[in-house]
């Protein structure tokens, strides 16, 4: 199977380090969207795209890829690294999901992931989840990324 990871990892390197864990069981190779062929993406068996959540929503360079990617077909995830816990509600990934399904991708499932965060306010107080991700962190990235892999239906 060939993977792409697709991540926009720009504060502490949290979303790379999750990218980087899943890429070993994957096979994959970890590229950001500047970096990312169009020719080689089109050639993958299953893509990921990741970013940390920054004001609710992922990346926006990472959105503004995935809008400009050509209409598509094949496997995808949606990976995302946070200071805070998502809002049932509003699902920082789900705006990307829609957008790659909307593209003819299917979606295999989407991770989560607690991680340093040293936004404004918690820059106050050296920041929270410092010591995140951590190892149960990252094996938990893995055993997403071998559900993936086997095709067993990861679990969102």
């Amino acid at each position: 199977m060939k993977a792409v990871i697709v991540c926009a990892s720009v504060s502490h390197g949290n979303t790379r380090r999750v990218a980087d864990s899943m890429a070993q069981v994957l096979g994959a190779k970890v590229v950001s969207p500047e970096q990312a062929d169009l020719a080689e993406l089109a050639d993958t068996d299953l893509l990921g795209f990741g970013s940390g959540v920054f004001y609710g929503r992922l990346h926006p360079r990472l959105t503004e890829f995935v809008k400009a990617l050509p209409a598509g077909r094949g496997r995808a995830f949606v990976f995302a690294t946070s200071g805070l816990p998502e809002l049932p509600p509003a699902p920082y990934t789900r705006p990307l999901v829609r957008l790659l399904e909307g593209k003819g991708f299917e979606v295999d499932g989407r991770f989560l992931c607690r991680a340093f965060d040293t936004w404004t306010p918690f820059k106050l107080v050296g920041g929270i989840n410092k010591q995140r991700p951590n190892a149960a962190d990252l094996a938990a990235a893995r055993a997403f990324a071998e559900r993936l892999r086997d095709g067993r239906g990861p679990q969102s």
